[in-house]
Parts: structure tokens; C-alpha cells; sequence
């Protein structure tokens, strides 16, 4: 199968793209400048230089494909215009783009201290308030000729990006701050299962709608505090930071890492999808080794 994926480089869309190509599927993805299009090459990819902002610099790319898979987000003050603009160029494609699988998140669902599953109503973090409209566009889409899909990943883990990766690093680092009391649960998923689900989705012709992606193994970030600092060289300080306090300093961006969220995945689990790790606290040992050969590898 040929497929056309925004966020080859990026942490989700990297772990997506390895899959796929260890799948046996061709991926075309798209990137910035030569020097990224080397490292979708390396891996296996096709590149496509071009910019999510430029519809006309990936739009044949798109329309060669059999699906795509948009993993990609802009962090600027522009970001949410043009995620919305990626949207519409993917799903007005044509050609023999038969699939569109888009990428949200948990933070949606906002505080859910009860386990929330894909037809808990949305209630967003100010941070992505502009979110649940994207995923309605996409669901909305879906036609005979096209089926859609969107992924609300929980927190990612695993290699040295992403949330938990930072914990790992100010462990390293000796100071660890918290967001709030610590005592909120964070809804989390492992990379490299995170990317079996997109494959199960692409290959899978009757998926559709709306999946939760999350190892369900509701973890306190103070636990996984906890069983971090304990693979640190030294042990570290934990300072935990009061919301208003965190807000002066990260905006909108405390609101969402104090969010307090239960989420299941029953309809991934109906596709046959089983993460194969359920907890970081457990595997802190194993992840800090992943986080330390990523950071040297980076």
C-alpha cells in the first residue's frame, strides 16, 4: 500500500512511519528541507519536500497515494489555520486516496477522574480548543469512496521525546517539576504500539470514526515521578509547581499537563489492538534505558 504521511520526523509520526515500512508498505513523506528528507530516506521512506502551509508542494503526492496519515503539527501561532488547511487539501485530494486517518489527542476530553471512552463528549484544555471542530471536518468526510478516522493518542512514552521524556531528563538533571499536586492520572501510550494502531487502521477497510489510544494503565504522575527518579544518577529534587504559578509561566500549556484523565480504547481493543506495555512506572527502568540511547543517538 502507498501512503502519504505528515510528521515523518516528528515523535508520533517517526514511530508511524518505521512501522509502516517494516509492514511493507511504501511511504511518502513529507518534510521541510533536504537534510529531514535524509532521515525519512535512511528509514525507508520516499521524501517529499514541501510545507503543511503549501497544499501545492504535496498536493500530487497526496493524490498518487492509496491513503494518508496526517501526524503532523505546526507549533506556532498559526498552528491550529494550518492544521485546518492540511485537512481539507487531504480530504479534497481525489485520486486513489481511499483512507484519511487524522491525529488529536486525549486533552479533549478534558477532566475525567471516570474512565472516559469514545462517546464521552468533549470538554477541551484551552491549549486545544480548536481541536474537537478539526476532528468533526474529518469524521464528517466519510463517503463511500472514503473513510475516515481520528486517533486521540494519550500521553506518548517511549525514545527521548514527548512528556515523559522530559521527566527523564530532569531526573537526569536533578530537578523535576510538577505540575499541581501530582496526585492527577495521565492517560498514556507506548510509541511503538501507538503506530501499530495507524497500521491496523490503514489496512483495516471497515475502520472508521473515532479511537482512543491509551495503555489504560491510569498512572498518577507522581508515580511515574516517583519510578523515574529512582533510574537517575543522583536523586532528584521535586518541586511542585502551584497552577496559577505554572499558567504566569506556560500559559495555557499547565492547564493540560495538570488535566486529571481516565480514558479507555474499546473500540482500538475491537480492532485486535493490545498494547504490549501497560505502564511506565513499571517499565521505568527499560524506558530510561530507551531515553538515554535516544539522547545519545540524537
Amino acid at each position: 500500500m502507498r501512503i502519504f504521511l505528515t510528521g515523518g520526523t516528528g515523535y508520533i509520526g517517526s514511530a508511524v512511519l518505521e512501522t509502516l515500512v517494516r509492514g511493507g508498505h511504501r511511504v511518502d513523506a513529507l518534510v521541510r528541507n533536504r537534510e529531514r528528507a535524509s532521515l525519512v530516506q535512511q528509514r525507508g521512506a520516499h521524501a517529499v519536500i514541501g510545507d503543511l502551509a503549501a497544499p501545492a508542494s504535496y498536493l500530487e503526492a497526496v493524490a498518487a497515494a492509496d491513503g494518508a496519515i496526517h501526524a503532523a503539527f505546526e507549533f506556532s501561532g498559526r498552528g491550529s489555520a494550518v492544521d485546518a488547511t492540511t485537512i481539507e487539501t487531504l480530504l479534497e485530494a481525489g485520486g486513489s486516496v481511499r483512507f484519511f486517518i487524522y491525529t488529536s489527542g486525549v486533552w479533549v476530553l478534558g477532566n475525567q477522574p471516570q474512565p472516559a471512552d469514545e462517546s464521552a463528549r468533549t470538554n477541551p484544555a484551552p491549549s486545544v480548543s480548536w481541536r474537537p471542530s478539526h476532528e468533526q471536518r474529518v469524521l464528517d468526510a466519510t463517503t463511500p469512496e472514503l473513510r475516515t478516522a481520528v486517533i486521540r493518542p494519550g500521553i506518548v512514552y517511549g525514545g527521548s521525546r514527548g512528556l515523559v521524556g522530559d521527566l527523564f531528563k530532569d531526573a537526569a538533571n536533578s530537578l523535576v517539576r510538577v505540575i499541581g499536586s501530582g496526585d492527577n492520572y495521565w492517560p498514556l501510550v507506548y510509541d511503538r504500539d501507538l503506530a501499530e494502531l495507524y497500521v491496523r487502521l490503514a489496512v483495516h477497510a471497515d475502520a472508521s470514526g473515532l479511537f482512543h489510544a491509551n495503555d489504560e494503565g491510569d498512572e498518577k504522575v507522581n508515580d511515574l515521578v516517583a519510578a523515574i527518579a529512582k533510574q537517575a544518577p543522583t536523586n532528584p529534587s521535586i518541586r511542585y509547581v502551584p497552577i496559577a504559578e505554572a499558567r504566569q509561566k506556560m500559559g495555557p500549556y499547565a492547564d493540560a499537563l495538570a488535566l486529571d484523565q481516565k480514558v479507555r480504547s474499546p473500540r482500538a481493543r475491537a480492532l485486535g489492538w493490545n498494547p504490549s506495555l501497560h505502564s511506565v512506572a513499571g517499565n521505568a527502568a527499560r524506558l530510561f534505558e530507551e531515553w538515554r540511547r535516544g539522547k545519545e543517538a540524537a
